[in-house]
């Protein structure tokens, strides 16, 4: 196989994976998201198996203990998330492009097991954008927001360990050099 058809899209709290990936799945049918499994609560506008499957902490362990996580972490020291193996691998068998939208602590796991796959960075266009971005959007407290904030000073540092960077300064933009990425033409509009 000339690229993996695996990827791994991963960057600090607030940058706008979910943005980049959401547009993706509406514009780019080609592309398999990944759908991770999380033990938090929905937030307004979160559909079960679309944007995440949620599951009890009991119901994560059970995954976790029985191998079938691809990648799991514990992010912003509360809930955990991580990605089913068994759905990832049925979409590559299929001869699928996947996108796994994951946390740093993810990405790394699956550097470990899946060390061909492509690994890329989202990074803000600077890190007054990034806080503002992550106060906008009003989902988390203060002492939440400060917290991932504290989080992404961590996240950013880790940049270097990726094979790309993209800037998410524009979310179209951003897309389009993420699936140029996967081997995937961008549309023109």
């Amino acid at each position: 196989m000339s690229h993996s058809r695996l990827t791994v899209l991963a960057g600090p709290t607030a940058v706008g994976k979910g943005t980049v990936s959401t547009y993706i799945r509406d514009n780019y049918p080609e592309v398999w998201l990944s759908v991770s499994a999380t033990t938090r609560s929905p937030r307004a506008g979160e559909e079960e198996g679309v944007h995440y499957y949620f599951v009890s902490a009991g119901e994560f362990e059970s995954l976790v203990s029985d191998g079938q996580m691809l990648e799991w972490a514990v992010v912003h020291g509360r809930n955990r998330y991580g990605t089913l193996r068994r759905t990832v691998e049925e979409a590559m068998s299929d001869g699928r492009s996947v996108l796994l939208e994951i946390d740093l602590q993810g990405a790394r796991q699956v550097k470990e097991t899946m060390p061909d796959a492509n690994f890329v960075f989202l990074a803000p266009p600077s890190w007054d954008e990034m806080v503002r971005r992550l106060v906008g959007r009003g989902t988390e407290s203060v002492e939440e927001q400060q917290r991932r904030l504290e989080t992404a000073k961590l996240e950013l540092a880790a940049e270097s360990e990726f094979d790309h960077t993209v800037i998410n300064d524009d979310v179209r933009g951003a897309a389009a050099k993420l699936v140029s990425l996967m081997g995937i033409e961008p549309r023109e509009d």
